[in-house]
């Protein structure tokens, strides 16, 4: 359930900061928000904010919405991204270019934090390459198998230039079975099988499988592995899928394929294809 579409009405409506703080951004959000008696343990925190370039006194600020919502007689405890900008009197869910029909929420992010760039996460470059590119992906999203291999065989090939930071983030909504996969695949990277990541991309499973050692099956026959559900459990692995949710989350993250280039949210997909190579 998200909780941004009921929010947005309320923002269009009533926005009246003037000069907000971040303390004002969170109260505001939170009488919005906590007006709905079904919702409890609300936490809203400012994770990150930035001025928009080209448009002059707007600043996007990143938020995490945590909270415990009542459907019926259950309650569901959710935890929320959410951008939202802020022009000293006027705070909006959404921003839209008049000219060129250009949501900033889609194209604005936090810059991409240098403690992300991991050793762990770095599949092919050097170090020191000149260019950093942050790929989150889902193996088995239909974009991401048509766009991630190529970008990453064609990357590979200019260590010099880029360095690739590779971030496993299955949508468990669309795809059960890519949430395995991804654990068998950090499974096989610690095991120190090459190419591990752009091999997942050949696993040709349904999306929608929850069988667990039906998974693990096509996975090792594809790969020639013997990975089972005891080493998918490993605290290596889990600390390891854990990390990639928790950047995930912190970049405001939430499809896929994301790709950030040299720090900056590449909406494009596309920024390496314009770098000069040798």
């Amino acid at each position: 359930m998200s909780l941004m579409p009921k929010l947005s009405t309320i923002l269009l409506l009533s926005a009246s900061l003037f000069g907000a703080t971040d303390a004002e951004v969170i109260s505001f959000l939170k009488k919005g928000i906590g007006g709905n008696p079904n919702i409890s343990n609300l936490q809203i925190d400012v994770n990150d904010k930035k001025n928009l370039t080209n448009v002059n006194g707007w600043q996007a600020y990143f938020v995490t919405i945590e909270a415990d919502i009542k459907q019926g007689n259950e309650v569901r405890h959710i935890n929320q991204n959410g951008t939202y900008f802020v022009n000293g009197s006027i705070i909006a869910p959404e921003l839209v270019n008049l000219k060129t029909g250009e949501r900033y929420n889609d194209i604005v992010a936090p810059d991409f934090k240098n403690a992300f760039y991991t050793t762990a996460n770095r599949i092919s470059g050097e170090v020191n390459a000149t260019h950093k590119v942050a790929i989150f992906s889902d193996p088995l999203c239909p974009f991401c198998r048509r766009y991630v291999p190529e970008a990453l065989s064609y990357m590979e090939k200019y260590p010099k230039t880029f360095a690739v930071y590779y971030y496993h983030l299955p949508l468990a909504g669309l795809h059960p079975a890519a949430v395995t996969l991804t654990k068998a695949a950090i499974v096989a990277e610690e095991n120190g099988t090459k190419d591990a990541v752009l091999n997942l991309y050949k696993v040709d499973i349904n999306a929608n499988e929850k069988d667990e050692k039906k998974i693990l099956s096509t996975f090792n026959k594809t790969f020639g592995t013997k990975i089972d559900s005891d080493d998918i459990r490993r605290p290596s692995v889990v600390k390891q899928f854990d990390f990639d949710q928790k950047v995930a989350q912190s970049m405001m993250v939430g499809g896929t394929p994301t790709v950030f280039f040299n720090g900056q949210k590449d909406s494009s997909k596309n920024k390496y294809k314009e770098i000069k190579v040798k």
